[in-house]
């Protein structure tokens, strides 16, 4: 992976796939990677920020406006210290603010301050996935430069088995490896 250790940062979202950025945090670190988890507001209805600064050894960011640990705005010093931004799962929300210019909170203001790549993991139920206006802003987001990884076909929450579940974890892993060559 080239000198020096690599910066992930993980933006975690509201879905009920947000248990998967605990395995994907433990695989990152087993190849020494440094993870800092940014958590929106929606991811933490569904885990905790402790359990993920337990994980990933750092403290979890969930508010732009928290108390600095350094003197730089906190999205812009994130953003500069990220040799990838994965966000993992990605919803339906945050694919729509990402393709529509929408910065209102820490996770889409570092992803639209960083000039590192940007990897999307979606996880959403079928007909939100398939929906038109879901599929034109992931194609918008394609056009601009922004990875994907998945979703596949696998069992989802609300009972359907069909595309939108999140991609295997050691899937997105070996993506986001790729990308920090």
């Amino acid at each position: 992976m080239g000198k020096g250790k690599k910066t992930v940062i993980l933006g975690v979202t509201g879905s009920i796939a947000a248990y998967r950025a605990c395995e994907i945090i433990g695989l990152l670190k087993k190849e020494l990677i440094n993870v800092q988890v940014l958590l929106t507001k929606e991811a933490g209805y569904f885990i905790t920020p402790l359990t993920l600064q337990t994980l990933s050894c750092n403290k979890v960011i969930e508010d732009m406006f928290g108390q600095p640990e350094e003197w730089d705005p906190v999205h812009i010093s994130l953003a500069e210290k990220a040799d990838l931004v994965l966000v993992a799962p990605a919803t339906a929300n945050i694919i729509g603010k990402l393709a529509n210019g929408i910065c209102d909170d820490i996770l889409t203001c570092v992803i639209f301050a960083t000039k590192a790549p940007v990897l999307l993991a979606p996880a959403m139920n079928v007909h939100m996935y398939k929906h038109q206006i879901v599929q034109e802003n992931i194609a918008k987001l394609k056009k601009t430069g922004y990875k994907f990884i998945g979703p596949v076909k696998g069992h989802l929450t609300c009972g359907y088995t069909d595309i939108g579940h999140i991609a295997k974890t050691s899937d997105i892993i070996n993506e986001a490896k790729r990308l920090l060559k």
